[in-house]
Formats: structure tokens, C-alpha cells, sequence
């Protein structure tokens, strides 16, 4: 079972990239996005075939974290940077080639340390409500930044805010599963409403940058603001040691450190 959750989960990343890289292409078709021209999405064949090979990653993924621990098939996610990259570019350059290395491994690492290490609770009300407010305030703090930026950095607020509500939706759907059969309801309503923020400033973020520095920045951004929950507030890493706190942060260091890498490659792209 093993081996077809890793395959799942590799398959689940190649259409990550893809479906990413037909949505990019759509929203660009569409043009400058705004609330009132959302509608004219679903009527763009690019952006809706996108969204289809998403809604399929995303079953692909559910499937090998059903089939395998999270510590197995968790780093997988991140081969999705890569291969996008490869669509976009055709082809590595050392610059992009380091810059996007450092990234997948800085995210890889953290992830495979966090699920390791860390131990499952319930998530309370009060944690619940704190972690919301908190990733909202990050999250306006991000969609404020690209309101009053351009090109690159807009692109790259637009997706560390998305990534910032994809962590919040994990955290926050855990919760909706381990209250079954009662439903949590302020978690759900929360669920969704993270998922559409996160959704809407992926596609802005498409609207003013390259596609795999939103992938970049939504993927590591996600599992860091996750895992800051589970750790922060709800105390999941209790019984791990110093080393294990030294070795996550290196990490999550790492993979920012790449991202900026991306940014700046892509800035010097544009001035040159």
C-alpha cells in the first residue's frame, strides 16, 4: 500500500504542476483580475482544464495520505515546484536551477522533521479561534503589501498570503474531522472561507508574476504556518527536543531563503 500512496502522491504532484500551470495561462488570457471579471474564469477553457487536473491532484493526494504516514508521502507535495519550474522554463539555468533546489529541500525537510516529530491533539475552540485571527491578520497584512506593490513582490504577497489560508485550512479541517459526528461549525465556516481567500489570491498572484513563484511561495508558506499551529498552539511537539526546534527552523530558513532566490531571478528577468 506503501508503494501506491508514494505513487499517488507523485502523480498527485505532477497535476499540482500542471493544473497550476493551465490556471496561470487562463488567468493571463482574462487579463487584469477583479472581483466583477472573476466570472469570465469558468469560461476560459485553459483555466477551467486547470482546475480540473487540480480537483484530481487533490484526490490523488487524500488517497496517499490514506494509503501511507504522513512522514512518507508529506515531502512528495513539494516535487510539484520542480516540475513547474520545468513547464515555465523548459529548461534550468544555475541561478534557477539553485534557487529552486533550495526550496524544495528547505520544505521537504521541514515537513518530513515536523511529521515525524510531532504528536496529533484536538484542536479546541478557543485555539481554533486564535489560530483564525491571527493567520487573518497575516493574510491582510500580505493582500495590503500586494495592493500597494507591483510585478514580483505582488506576485509573491498574493501567494505567501494564499499559503498562509491553506495552512489555516489544514489545521482547520482536522478539527472539522475529529469532531465527527458532530460537526464543528465556526471550523467549518472557517474552512471554507480560508480555502476561497486562498483560491482568489493564488489567482491574483498569477495576474502579476510567474506561475512557479506562486506555486513557490503557497508551498512553503502552507506546511510553516501549519506546523506553527501545531506546535505554537497546540502544543503538538512537546516531547521533541531542542535539536528537533533547531533542525525545523533551519529548514523553514532554507526554503525562505530559496523563494527569495526565485523572486530575485525573476525580478532580474524583468529588468533585463
Amino acid at each position: 500500500m506503501v508503494g501506491i500512496a508514494i505513487l499517488c502522491a507523485v502523480l498527485g504532484a505532477v497535476c499540482s504542476a500542471v493544473g497550476a500551470a493551465m490556471q496561470h495561462a487562463g488567468v493571463r488570457e482574462v487579463g487584469d483580475l477583479t472581483l466583477r471579471r472573476a466570472h469570465r474564469l469558468p469560461g476560459n477553457r485553459r483555466w477551467l482544464t486547470g482546475f480540473s487536473i487540480l480537483f484530481v491532484a487533490a484526490i490523488l493526494q487524500v488517497l496517499a495520505w490514506t494509503f501511507a504516514p504522513v512522514t512518507v508521502v508529506a515531502p512528495i507535495a513539494v516535487l510539484s515546484l520542480p516540475i513547474i519550474t520545468v513547464i515555465d522554463f523548459g529548461r534550468f539555468t544555475p541561478k534557477l536551477a539553485g534557487a529552486v533546489f533550495t526550496a524544495t529541500l528547505g520544505v521537504a525537510v521541514f515537513v518530513w522533521i515536523a511529521a515525524g516529530s510531532a504528536v496529533p491533539t484536538d484542536v479546541p475552540t478557543n485555539v481554533a479561534l486564535q489560530a483564525s485571527q491571527l493567520v487573518a491578520a497575516a493574510v491582510c497584512v500580505f493582500g495590503v503589501i500586494a495592493t500597494f506593490q507591483s510585478g514580483t513582490i505582488r506576485c509573491l504577497a498574493f501567494a505567501v498570503g494564499a499559503g498562509a489560508a491553506y495552512g489555516l485550512v489544514a489545521v482547520l479541517v482536522r478539527d472539522v474531522t475529529t469532531s465527527l459526528p458532530s460537526i464543528a461549525w465556526s471550523s467549518l465556516a472557517g474552512v471554507v472561507v480560508a480555502f476561497l481567500i486562498g483560491a482568489w489570491f493564488i489567482q491574483l498572484g498569477y495576474t502579476a508574476g510567474a506561475a512557479d513563484l506562486v506555486v513557490a511561495g503557497q508551498t512553503v508558506t502552507n506546511p510553516i504556518v501549519a506546523s506553527w499551529i501545531g506546535m505554537v498552539l497546540l502544543d503538538e511537539t512537546q516531547g521533541a527536543g531542542a535539536w528537533t526546534e533547531v533542525a525545523l527552523v533551519t529548514s523553514a530558513v532554507v526554503a525562505v531563503t530559496g523563494i527569495i532566490a526565485l523572486a530575485q531571478f525573476h525580478r532580474s528577468r524583468v529588468v533585463t
